[in-house]
């Protein structure tokens, strides 16, 4: 098995926001979002699309009737032949807008005995959900660490806790990762 090394930065993001992830290179796109979604902290709530070379890919939703090519019929390894990539476009909650770029990065063989997907490398926390966006998290961001910020009570009241964008939970964000790969694990024939 092939993987292949991916540098995901979320965009417009301070601090920065950033994962290093190996994946098979024979990965669903679908499966793919599902990794991004756990290694970035996010609930997978929201709609999602890769673009690539002009062209791009989703889900088949009836409420939005887009061109997008299906992603779980796409590999990984196919979209990158197919147009010749280097950097994918992930964008995901269409409302929100959060835009990751994925830097595709070299191609080794599998360590025998490793699980993949695997996150190797993490820095930074995610917005939260529905913050609005940049603008919304520019203000969250201002908000929580100034207990005198008029929003401050109300938005640590939502958000649930106190909130440091420097300190990503790794701990949590390795542990969803892995559960996806045990979950995809190849399975053995005896």
């Amino acid at each position: 098995m092939s993987i292949v090394e991916i540098k995901v930065t979320l965009e417009y993001i301070e601090p920065p926001v950033t994962r290093t992830l190996q994946v098979p290179v024979t990965i669903r796109l679908d499966r793919l979002h599902l990794t991004l979604q756990a290694a970035m902290g996010w609930t997978d709530s929201h709609l999602y699309m890769f673009e690539a070379g002009g062209t791009t890919w989703g889900l088949s939703d009836p409420d939005f009737s887009g061109e997008d090519l299906l992603a779980n019929k796409t590999t990984l390894a196919q979209l990158i032949k197919d147009t010749g990539a280097r950097t994918i476009r992930y964008i995901y909650d269409f409302g929100d807008s959060w835009e990751h770029s994925l830097s595709i990065g070299k191609v080794t063989d599998a360590v025998p005995g490793d699980l993949y997907p695997r996150l190797t490398d993490i820095s930074g926390r995610c917005p939260p959900e529905d913050v609005g966006g940049i603008p919304g998290y520019e203000e969250f961001i201002e908000a929580m660490a100034d207990p005198e910020h008029s929003e401050h009570v109300n938005l640590q009241e939502w958000y649930g806790a106190a909130f440091d964008p420097t300190v990503p939970p790794v701990d949590e964000l390795r542990l969803e990762v892995l559960k996806l790969a045990k979950r995809w694990k190849p399975k053995t024939s005896r």
